[in-house]
């Protein structure tokens, strides 16, 4: 008797933990207003988490490929670069004709662009940026994010410069000159106006 009366708890107990995970469609407005009221407060991981629910609750409505975009935006200004640049390789995939795909473009570049660390350190991020901003510059010249990325490819292409500089003056300082004056040459052939 008593061991029934223990399998009929934990039977309730485990219908119960299930109700609170049970899946509960809401109106699109709804949730992605709740996101939009995440993001505002600055809470970026949760605002990226509601604008997916919206976009996986309503993957038809006009709202999923704003919430995307959002999701994307939400997770670039939380430093989730990587999963932002996700979203927007996929949101470009799915919806190449959509008028926000310059913007896409534009934060996929910038996600990278946030990343370039110091002329010390390895620049395949920083040539992922001047690769993505030569992109956006191609495919929308007449957008408004063209100019803001023409500048930003100066830095990058000035950073290149840079870590040519250091490795040519670290092989200067090993006494290797060919390997000195190769590096040095780089620069003035590849980066001549930095």
């Amino acid at each position: 008797k008593l061991v029934a009366v223990m399998v009929t708890l934990m039977l309730l107990a485990a219908c119960a933990a299930q109700n609170e995970n049970a899946y509960v469609e809401k109106p699109v407005e709804e949730l992605y207003n709740k996101a939009l009221e995440k993001l505002k407060a600055g809470d970026y991981i949760a605002a990226a988490a509601a604008f997916d629910e919206a976009d996986l609750q309503h993957p038809y409505s006009m709202w999923a490929t704003k919430s995307q975009l959002m999701s994307a935006y939400a997770n670039y200004q939380g430093n989730a670069y990587d999963e932002a640049i996700i979203i927007l390789d996929r949101f470009i995939q799915l919806h190449p004709s959509n008028k926000g795909v310059p913007y896409a473009f534009y934060l996929k570049a910038l996600c990278y662009y946030e990343q370039i660390s110091d002329v010390g350190r390895d620049q395949k991020i920083t040539e992922l940026a001047l690769n993505s901003l030569n992109d956006l510059i191609l495919r929308f010249p007449r957008s408004k994010y063209a100019r803001d990325a023409k500048l930003k490819i100066d830095l990058t292409r000035d950073h290149l410069a840079g870590k040519e500089m250091v490795i040519g003056r670290y092989y200067e300082s090993q006494g290797q000159y060919l390997a000195a004056i190769n590096r040095f040459r780089s620069v003035v052939d590849k980066f001549q106006t930095t």
